[in-house]
Order: C-alpha cells, then sequence, then structure tokens
C-alpha cells in the first residue's frame, strides 16, 4: 500500500464534502476518483497533496514515496520556452551529467591515490546516471511533448504565451518526466486531442507507479483503471474494475438496495395497519398486542432510501417538421489561414437521421467546418446546400446566444413560455443546475456554466438538424449519459464535433475523420473507426495523396463505408458488397442473441417468482395438511427447478 486516506473529513460551513471517508491506493495501482460536479473530487486531490487541511482523519503517505500532482487550472509563467520548461523536470539528472563532465576534466591533470578515489566516485556517479535513463533523457522529453500534441516547431515557445489548456499540457509533461510513485491527475485530459489520450492511456498503462484520476472521459477510465473511488452525497465507496464494471455494480447496489427499502416501508406499513386495528377493537388484550408490535417495530433498523439518479431525468428532442431526406451537401469547400491550409476539395452529404461525428487533431479545422456551415466563417472555395425543411439548431462555445442581464430561469422560459416549471426545472438540473443555482444571473456564470446554459437551450429547440461543437465539455459523467440517450430518441439529423470517444460510440452512426486536410468516412461508431482507422487513412489520405479529397458525385463505399474518389484503389470497391453484408448479418446475430437473452431472462425471473411464490404457501396451515396439495406443489417446484437449470445453461452460453 502506498497511500492510505483514514476517517478523512471536510466541509465548507454547512456544505459536507465528504464525512468519514477511507480509501487506499496500492503499489502500481491504477485508480479514478468519480462523482458529479461539485461532490469534491478536486477538494480531495488538494487534501491529499496538503493544499487544503482535513477537518478529521488522516492522510499516511508510505515513507519514502513521492508524489506528483496535477490541477486542472496551471499558474505558469515566465520567458522559459516549452522545452526548457518541460526540460527542468530532469534538474538532477542535468546536474549529474555536468558533475560527470567536470569529475573527465579533472581525472586528466591527477594520478595516483587522488585519480583513484575520484574514479570510484565517477564509476559511482556513472552507474547511476545509467540507471536513470540519463543518456536517454532528451528524447524521453521529446517523446513526451509530441505526445501531448506539440509539434517541434513549437518547443521554442515562451510559456507566458501559451493558452491555458497548453500551460496544462506543459506542466503535464513535467510531471510525467518526474516519475513520482504516485501520480494524482485532475481531468488529465481535457486539453488533448484524441491521439495524445490514446498515448496518454498507453503511458501511463505501462506507468511503473500509482495512479489516481480525475475524469468525466469513461472511454479513458475503461482503458486505464482497475478501481473505482466513487465521491456520492459526502461519502466514499470503492469498486474494483473499470468504470462500466463499476457502472454496473452501482445499478445492481441500488436496485437491491432500493428494493430492500421498499419492502421494508411496505412492512412497517402492514404493521402501521395492524397495530391500528388491533387498538380499534379496543381490548386489552389486543391493546398489548399492539403495544407489543410497536416495540417490534421501533426496534426496526431503518433501510436508508437510495439517492435518486439524475439520469432517471428524460429530455425529449423533437423536431418541429420533418426534413427531406438530403439534409446537407458538401461540394468541394475548401479553408485556408494563410500559410497554414485546414481542408481543401472536400465534398460529402449528410441524409436524414444519421448521428455524424467529426474528429480530428487539434488545429486541423473541425470547428471552422462547423462555422462555414453555420455562416459564422466564409469558405475559401466550394459551397454547401440545405435540404428541404432544414432547421438548424447550433450550439458554438464560442457564440452563445444568451442575455446577461437574465437569470438562468428566466432564460428558458422566456425562450419557452409553454414550458411548466417543473419540466424547466427538470431540463436545468439535467445540465446541473438545482436549487437557487437557476436563478444566478448569466452574466455571473463560467464559461463552462453558459455553454451548458446554451446547451439546455439548443435541446428544447425543434431544428431538426443538430449541429454541435464539443457538447459533452463541462459535463459531468451523469449528464452526459442525459445528454446521449435525448440525441439516440431523437428524430432528427446531428453534425457534432467531439474528443469524447465514449459519447461518440454511443451516439455516432458514421465519422468523419479530418486528417492529412481531407476528410475519410466510416459508417459505425468509434471502435469501429479505431478497426478500420490505420487502413482507411493510408488508402484515402495518405502523406502527399494530393487531390484526394473527400469525392463527390463519383464516391462509392468501401469495405468500411468509408466513401471513395476515382483515384480509390479498385479492390476497396470491389470488395464493398461482401463486407457490407457480413456486417449487416453480424450485426442481425448480434440482435438475435440479444433478444433470446432477454427473452431468457425474463422466464428465468418467472420461474424464480413462482417457486418463492410456492414456498410461501407451503408454510400455509390450509396448504400443508392437505397432502394432495402438497404433492401437486413439490412436482410443481421439482419441474421448476429442472427447467431453470436447463435456462441457466442457456443464459451462461447465450451471455458468452
Amino acid at each position: 500500500m502506498i497511500l492510505a486516506c483514514q476517517k478523512i473529513s471536510k466541509a465548507f460551513g454547512e456544505d459536507t464534502i465528504v464525512s468519514d471517508g477511507s480509501f487506499h491506493i496500492e503499489d502500481h495501482e491504477k485508480c479514478a476518483l468519480v462523482g458529479i460536479n461539485g461532490a469534491g473530487k478536486s477538494t480531495i486531490l488538494k487534501m491529499l497533496v496538503g493544499e487544503l487541511p482535513l477537518d478529521g482523519g488522516n492522510v499516511a503517505l508510505t515513507k519514502g514515496k513521492t508524489l506528483g500532482y496535477l490541477a486542472q487550472h496551471q499558474d505558469m509563467s515566465g520567458e522559459n520556452s516549452i522545452y526548457e520548461e518541460v526540460k527542468t523536470a530532469k534538474a538532477e539528472i542535468i546536474e549529474a551529467e555536468r558533475r560527470l563532465r567536470q569529475i573527465e576534466m579533472e581525472m586528466k591533470h591527477l594520478c595516483g591515490e587522488r585519480l583513484e578515489s575520484l574514479m570510484e566516485t565517477y564509476n559511482r556517479l556513472t552507474a547511476e546516471f545509467e540507471r536513470a535513463n540519463g543518456y536517454a533523457y532528451e528524447s524521453e522529453i521529446t517523446g513526451v511533448l509530441k505526445g501531448l500534441g506539440f509539434e517541434e516547431n513549437e518547443f521554442s515557445k515562451q510559456i507566458g504565451t501559451l493558452s491555458g489548456g497548453q500551460k496544462t499540457r506543459v506542466s503535464l509533461g513535467k510531471l510525467l518526466l518526474t516519475k513520482p510513485d504516485i501520480l494524482l491527475l485532475d481531468e488529465p485530459t481535457n486539453h488533448l486531442d484524441l491521439n495524445s489520450i490514446a498515448w496518454l492511456e498507453t503511458y501511463l498503462l505501462n506507468y511503473s507507479g500509482a495512479v489516481l484520476i480525475v475524469s468525466h472521459d469513461r472511454y479513458f477510465l475503461n482503458r486505464v483503471v482497475t478501481k473505482i473511488i466513487e465521491i456520492e452525497n459526502g461519502k466514499l465507496m470503492t469498486y474494483s474494475g473499470n468504470y462500466t464494471q463499476y457502472a454496473e455494480k452501482k445499478k445492481m447496489l441500488r436496485d437491491a438496495m432500493l428494493k430492500e427499502y421498499l419492502n421494508q416501508q411496505q412492512e412497517i406499513r402492514h404493521q402501521e395497519a395492524v397495530i391500528e386495528k388491533l387498538r380499534s377493537f379496543n381490548r386489552e388484550k389486543s391493546i398489548k398486542r399492539a403495544e407489543s408490535r410497536e416495540k417490534m417495530l421501533e426496534k426496526i433498523k431503518p433501510v436508508e432510501k437510495p439517492v435518486e439518479l439524475h439520469a432517471e431525468i428524460h429530455i425529449e428532442l423533437s423536431p418541429s417538421c420533418t426534413s427531406g431526406n438530403d439534409v446537407l451537401s458538401v461540394e468541394h469547400l475548401g479553408k485556408s489561414f494563410p500559410p497554414h491550409t485546414l481542408f481543401s476539395d472536400v465534398s460529402f452529404e449528410i441524409k436524414r437521421g444519421e448521428h455524424v461525428a467529426v474528429i480530428g487533431d487539434n488545429g486541423t479545422g473541425k470547428t471552422t467546418l462547423l462555422k462555414i456551415l453555420n455562416r459564422v466563417l466564409p469558405a475559401d472555395t466550394g459551397q454547401f446546400t440545405l435540404g428541404t425543411n432544414v432547421q438548424i439548431g447550433y450550439y458554438d462555445q464560442e457564440h452563445h446566444v444568451l442575455h446577461m442581464e437574465k437569470t438562468i430561469f428566466e432564460e428558458i422560459s422566456d425562450d419557452y413560455p409553454t414550458l411548466t416549471n417543473t419540466e424547466i426545472r427538470n431540463m436545468l438540473a439535467a445540465f446541473l443546475f438545482t436549487g437557487d443555482d437557476v436563478f444566478k444571473r448569466i452574466g455571473d456564470l463560467s464559461g463552462g456554466e453558459r455553454g451548458r446554459v446554451s446547451l439546455a437551450k439548443l435541446m428544447l429547440s425543434e431544428a431538426n438538424f443538430l449541429i454541435l461543437d464539443e457538447p459533452t465539455n463541462h459535463l459531468d459523467i451523469v449528464s452526459k449519459e442525459i445528454l446521449e440517450k435525448a440525441l439516440n430518441d431523437y428524430t432528427g439529423t446531428v453534425l457534432y464535433v467531439s474528443h469524447d470517444r465514449y459519447f461518440i460510440n454511443q451516439t455516432a452512426t458514421r465519422i468523419l475523420d479530418l486528417v492529412n486536410q481531407t476528410f475519410v468516412n466510416y459508417i459505425g461508431n468509434y471502435d469501429y473507426y479505431l478497426e478500420k482507422r490505420d487502413e482507411l487513412t493510408a488508402v484515402y489520405s495518405g502523406a502527399g495523396a494530393k487531390g484526394s479529397s473527400f469525392p463527390g458525385s463519383e464516391r462509392t463505399s468501401d469495405s468500411s463505408g468509408a466513401s471513395c474518389g476515382p483515384d480509390a484503389p479498385a479492390n476497396a470497391a470491389n470488395g464493398s458488397k461482401a463486407s457490407w453484408q457480413e456486417q449487416k448479418e453480424a450485426q442481425a446475430r448480434k440482435r438475435k442473441r440479444q433478444n433470446d437473452l432477454k427473452k431468457t431472462e425474463q422466464r428465468i425471473t418467472e420461474l424464480e417468482d413462482r417457486d418463492h411464490t410456492i414456498d410461501q404457501l407451503m408454510t400455509q396451515e390450509e396448504v400443508y395438511t392437505n397432502s394432495v396439495r402438497c404433492q401437486e406443489l413439490a412436482m410443481e417446484k421439482a419441474a421448476i427447478a429442472q427447467e431453470l437449470e436447463a435456462l441457466y445453461e442457456k443464459w451462461e452460453e447465450l451471455a458468452e
């Protein structure tokens, strides 16, 4: 064990962050700290590193172990370049190298015992230098910077000129290079593109120390962590497994707790009714029996009611009218900010009902494309056409159409006067505005909070074509899940930019990958994109494939659903029908298996319920004194047991 928290407590006034919470982290363990926004995750990290005092309990770090911490926001300034700043993480190695060079110079002028003594020191320092990978520290620095998305021509940029996100990436690079025994990372993926996140995943998976991560990136957590520590309503709970396993276990526990709570409440109501009836008889014996039941009732330890899940809030997106089948047609579109070309000669179409995710590295032009389609920016070349009855709903992080003087509640109610107070509050609660939060002025909100208000307004619009730029930014996991369900139930068309791979996996039916100034098209979700990425990127947007932009009228479909132009290899087009049919057949088999699994589970539940009912019947006097009835029930119970045995085997087979 490397870190232990025992009965820690923290409150700010009447707001309890954590009460009597405990958890521990083992050597080399990869853990996540999860909870809704405002639950206290960042506060707990600050308590672990000593930035905030504890109200109670203690935090123990194993003697001799080191701890490194990455905060969400970095206060970094100075004239150092990016490379020089990150290089400071290797100060000890650099000093050791300087000392070795100095000893080498001194040894040239010595002999005898003094030379022998200095040689021993030199050999010892050399061994330590080699163990610390000293000869490769410069390539290690370069590798980390490139992994975090910095190009070599950016290494010389001064720290003082960087954006907040770039400073966070520099700080993360420094921290990784110091290699502490335990890393505490607060939202490390916030300012990384997809390639950088994938690089960080691999780095952390191979990291020799322990890691504790605060993140809302579920895909990242699924890939990296093996333990989840949840903070909810001031309580800490530990679950083994990744995020998906945690979510499944949490739902099972909550369902069991809710069932136990409801059963107890039912029993309490029953006992209270019996007590009331006994008292109404107004006889000495009946009153005594009522009093006896009351004493038994008082001894019952109340089961705490599980917290209501925000995910139970339902958001419905309903277009005011149905668009034509052709929603968007883009032809030979190009955009540059000289000397940098974002994309050129891009053509594609979007049909009604598609959910299209645009992905790509930072700075490739994804947001610019959305702005062009919403006429915020002009294109340099080409054109686009909207289909019949298309009504756009646009979410742009940089252009929120909000009234600074209004409250959040007024912003919604004024635009949607037909909504009830409850409907408005449910919508705002889904985007993390609860209680008196709804009466905050728009002008007093942070940028992230304003973005959430804009997203809430968009969800209430009756547009049939939603264009969204990073819609999950500033949302916690519960709110992301609510948005995912709303989009999946939405009958209109969606085009969005996102770095949230889990969100893309849940909501996208098609992916446009912006790479090498053109788009590669994948008919599928993010997992499908990963499966086909290397193959299709090499074919359709390889370096030097000038003019191989996303083709227009002459396109066909390749084996992945990628649109191909006349320059695409013939064999890719030839195999398209077979591969597409195989994909459809696989999906059909999967749906049939899921349907069979559901039917099997339903039948198991029915039989288990009947088995339980028989057990209860057998305890009734009129049944156990009737030999014929007992025999009938015993035979039915045996038949149930036999059928259940077969169903359990079938369920296991289907679940595999």
